[in-house]
């Protein structure tokens, strides 16, 4: 399948004036590409989007897309809740190289069934990019049905889904009765274990901004059916996956955390902010007793 595995949703550094550090983000991508991850996700939810302008988008794929040099898939965030700027972002990702999008539901305006498949389908045939869906009901306020899925599925262009619903029962159902070579991929760390087990195809992981081969090993020993050593290394990472997405609002907590390593800056657009202390110290606790043993 060529959209499986394990995809980074990379941060977006940046400088303490709150200029993107290109320098920082380099080096992300080379540490990325020599942990052999299958892709890497920019310009999503984790990399600060919204407050990333259309130049600084477009300079971070050409580098992202440079730094890759054939080696791992570069998919770029192009979601809107304007349809029309979903198009235009969709057809620039094609343009500087990128191997696929990532588009989330729309936000705020909360449309219906029919209305997310037309959204959907005027990005799919909008453009020549194969297109992987991002449902997230707890950021967009609206669900992808199954129905409005399936329906999704059957356009060439549309290879995929990013489940974050949280919902197994909605995932199960998405994985049993999706076309053959559809990639289903868990939007949350903390899920990938059991989506897989059930037969997802990998993860959109924001804790292999830190752990990517962690990451990387748990993903192909379930794939090669070493379910022990897997849920071993599940659950050896679980309290850090879980500190990930609760502590602060993503990408707060991941953030924080490579800037203790000391590969980035704690630097955030508003309205994102640092968390707090205590928060701080909790997440390095549960790093730490990941790396460990």
């Amino acid at each position: 399948m060529k959209f499986s595995g394990l995809y980074t949703a990379l941060v977006t550094p940046f400088n303490g004036n709150k200029s993107i550090d290109y320098i920082a983000l380099d080096k992300l991508f080379a540490e990325q590409v020599e942990a052999r991850v299958d892709g890497l996700v920019i310009l999503g939810t984790t990399g600060e989007s919204p407050t990333v302008d259309e130049r600084e988008g477009e300079e971070i794929v050409k580098r992202a897309v440079k730094a890759s040099n054939g080696k791992v898939k570069i998919i770029m965030g192009t979601g809107s809740n304007d349809t029309k700027i979903a198009v235009q972002k969709s057809k620039k990702a094609q343009d500087l190289g990128a191997d696929a999008i990532l588009c989330v539901n729309p936000y705020y305006n909360k449309p219906t069934q029919e209305g997310l498949y037309q959204h959907f389908m005027s990005i799919a045939d909008g453009s020549d990019i194969p297109m992987i869906l991002y449902n997230i009901k707890g950021r967009t306020a609206v669900n992808l049905e199954i129905k409005t899925l399936m329906k999704l599925a059957q356009h060439e262009r549309i290879v995929g889904i990013k489940e974050a619903s949280g919902d197994l029962v909605q995932i199960m159902n998405v994985i049993k009765s999706v076309p053959q070579n559809f990639a289903v991929l868990s939007g949350d760390d903390v899920l990938t274990y059991p989506i897989m087990c059930l037969g997802g195809h990998g993860v959109v992981s924001v804790a292999s901004n830190v752990l990517p081969m962690e990451m990387k090993n748990m993903v192909w020993e379930i794939f090669t059916g070493n379910f022990d050593s897997a849920k071993k290394r599940h659950y050896k990472l679980y309290n850090l996956m879980i500190s990930l997405l609760s502590l602060s609002s993503n990408p707060i907590p991941i953030k924080s955390l490579l800037a203790y390593l000391g590969k980035i800056q704690e630097e955030f657009r508003l309205p994102l902010c640092s968390m707090s202390e205590e928060a701080r110290e909790e997440l390095v606790k549960h790093y730490e007793e990941s790396i460990s043993g």
